[in-house]
């Protein structure tokens, strides 16, 4: 299961990817002090103190002497991890690609079998994939047993492949999401008493409400009592197209995260769908985002710009300063990723097996030849356009639910590049243990820097050409752990993009570097790269971004011509 998604050993000067911790004493600030000596209880910290104890927390540093004085990595979730997670889990040796959200004859918008999307997305080029069907009164009375034996057979069938077993959730008071666990003998029972329990179309509870709110934080506190039940050994939950509707506000975000930051652990920073915006195809929205703001359960605040895409991604992902970045303002870990959400794939050949009667069978008949290709169909298959790249210690079903839990991932759009490996390290120190999602706690006033290695593209894509990257940008915000009052907050005020590259003309293996100066206050770092085809000022203004993804055209927006790759961040805090 070895594809080329980046080789995190090679660098262009020679550089290894051993580990690394530095073994100088420096002095530890009063605020740091206190914050982490565990016999001083957070009650009686004061909210800076308790800031710095909470990020501290965060990098795994709280509590342990040894961390006193002495750089120290971690992964940003480490706080949240159990033990039933694979040890070594920073320890990125591979990269895989996959996909989280994809539907199959077993959704009553789609029609593939789940052999199809396996085998597409393995001849794709991907790892693993997540069967993601709607939640529903038929999906939860009969649905998730059917389509199981269907997973375990393709899981036989493609023994290099991994296959989860999910459903879309329907979020009470919200949107979609991806739930799915680790595959195990309860696989079914826990999915299945979720949804009948917890989903807003089961259950009536999709409407907008403090009542149904809770719900949804109660259905997240519920698989990760499964998980210390020990009925699975992992469940994750990403909130799938979050801007589309303008119905998943600032607040619910936060409270999913804050429910279980091991289960809830991110959003779509690029929805699936992204064929839709072809104008020979479906010519609508990239990622069918073509809401006018018209929802009656939506935030308000919102603004219009909020349900197009921008670049084909999210707008709360796209906008420097945005809604991400204020999640990341407060040093939570909150990850991003990209998926295809397969229902109907362009130019596909398939037509729906005769005889169909989902709501009595739980699922279409198996598709049949139709003879001609759909050229209205919105998506790509899984792997074809979009790919959410995990770092691994090695493949396997919990090593890509941990390091999707600690964010170890970069995505794309169209195989922009072959790979992508980001760390903070010490000035010409070529070693270092701080992938992406990681948080790395250093003496107050240690100097580093930013290393972005990048494995240009020597193949060409899905679409017959060979993307070539043209700009990096290196966004950076400050951090301030205890938040914003207003939790329904989706600006990063002090977030923006620090420096770009132009990588035209370049090619193998390129090495970015970036001084981040000496260490007296917490930030974070992300990097997003594009083909430079299409840019603008970004949603907040050019001296925030000032060569931003641009709003995409509906009914006019070829997403082959417009491609970026982004980053999850790396936290960074003084000790």
């Amino acid at each position: 299961m070895s594809h080329d998604h980046g080789h995190p050993h090679e660098h262009p000067h020679g550089h290894s990817h051993a580990h690394s911790h530095t073994h100088e004493a420096a002095p530890v600030d009063d605020t740091t002090a206190v914050a982490i000596d565990t016999a001083v209880p957070d009650a009686e910290l004061s909210p800076t103190q308790l800031s710095r104890r909470n990020l501290l927390r965060a990098a795994g540093v709280v509590g342990s002497v040894a961390a006193v004085g002495l750089g120290h990595t971690a992964p940003a979730a480490a706080a949240a991890t159990g033990p039933s997670q694979p040890r070594g889990r920073n320890v990125v040796n591979q990269w895989v690609a996959g996909d989280h959200h994809i539907h199959t004859q077993h959704s009553s918008d789609a029609i593939y079998t789940v052999a199809d999307q396996a085998q597409y997305a393995k001849s794709y080029g991907l790892d693993w994939l997540v069967i993601t069907d709607h939640g529903g009164a038929t999906h939860a009375r009969i649905g998730v047993d059917i389509v199981n034996p269907d997973i375990r057979a393709a899981r036989e069938a493609l023994p290099g492949t991994l296959i989860f077993q999910g459903l879309e959730w329907n979020i009470p008071s919200a949107e979609h999401g991806t739930v799915f666990v680790a595959p195990g003998d309860n696989e079914v029972a826990v999915l299945k008493q979720f949804e009948t329990d917890y989903d807003g179309s089961v259950n009536g509870t999709s409407s907008s409400s403090p009542a149904n709110e809770a719900q949804a934080i109660a259905g997240v506190q519920w698989l990760g009592k499964q998980v210390d039940d020990k009925r699975i050994e992992s469940a994750l939950f990403l909130a799938n197209h979050p801007a589309r509707q303008g119905i998943d506000s600032p607040h619910e975000i936060r409270a999913w995260r804050d429910a279980d930051p091991r289960v809830a652990v991110g959003f779509e920073g690029a929805p699936g769908h992204q064929a839709a915006g072809l104008p020979n195809g479906a010519a609508s929205g990239r990622g069918f985002y073509t809401n006018a703001g018209t929802n009656p359960n939506r935030f308000v605040p919102y603004p219009p710009e909020s349900f197009r895409t921008w670049g084909g991604f999210d707008w709360m992902t796209a906008t420097v300063g945005g809604l991400w970045d204020s999640l990341l303002a407060e040093g939570k870990p909150w990850w991003i990723s990209a998926n295809s959400d397969s229902h109907f794939n362009y130019l596909a050949t398939a037509a729906r097996g005769p005889g169909s009667n989902f709501n009595a069978e739980g699922r279409y008949r198996d598709p049949v030849y139709s003879g001609a290709p759909d050229e209205t169909a919105g998506d790509f298959w899984p792997g074809q356009y979009s790919r959410t790249v995990v770092g691994v210690n090695r493949p396997g079903y919990l090593e890509v639910m941990q390091g999707l839990r600690d964010g170890r991932v970069w995505v794309d759009h169209g195989r922009l590049v072959k790979g992508v490996n980001m760390v903070v390290r010490r000035p010409r120190n070529p070693r270092s243990d701080s992938p992406l999602g990681s948080t790395v706690a250093v003496p107050r006033g240690t100097a580093l820097e930013l290393s972005i290695t990048i494995t240009l593209q020597d193949l060409p894509n899905w679409a017959s050409f060979l993307p070539v990257l043209n700009r990096v940008d290196l966004i950076q915000g400050s951090i301030d752990v205890a938040g914003p009052a207003d939790r329904d907050t989706f600006l990063a005020p002090d977030t923006r993009v620090v420096r770009s590259w132009d990588t035209s003309g370049t090619s193998g293996t390129i090495e970015l570097v970036q001084p981040l100066g000496n260490v007296t206050e917490p930030f974070y770092v992300r990097a997003r790269g594009t083909d430079g085809n299409y840019s603008q000022p970004g949603y907040l203004g050019a001296a925030i971004d000032p060569q931003g993804p641009k709003l995409d055209v509906v009914g006019d927006a070829d997403p082959w011509e417009d491609l970026w790759f982004y980053t999850n961040p790396i936290f960074v805090t003084p000790l």
